[in-house]
């Protein structure tokens, strides 16, 4: 399972086998979650993390979401 980036205690990761649509899960000491980066970014899965971590979380989806898809395509497709 790729690590594609670790900030703020934030691990933001997918497996090799992932499925569509692009998404990333992150977590934390707290727990962890799953997160759609298409069409919209959007929480679809929460297992345990504080709602400030998911604002995080989410707020670093926004920033790097170009970026996650690529690193989506280079490893999925």
């Amino acid at each position: 399972m790729p690590t594609i980036l670790n900030v703020f205690g934030l691990r933001f990761y997918f497996y090799s086998d992932e499925h569509e649509p692009i998404h990333v899960h992150v977590e934390n000491s707290d727990g962890r979650a799953k997160i759609v980066l298409v069409p919209a970014i959007e929480i679809v899965k929460n297992e345990g993390m504080k709602s400030k971590d998911l604002k995080k979380a989410v707020a670093i989806c926004k920033t790097f979401k170009e970026e996650f898809i690529e690193k989506w395509h280079e490893h999925i497709d």
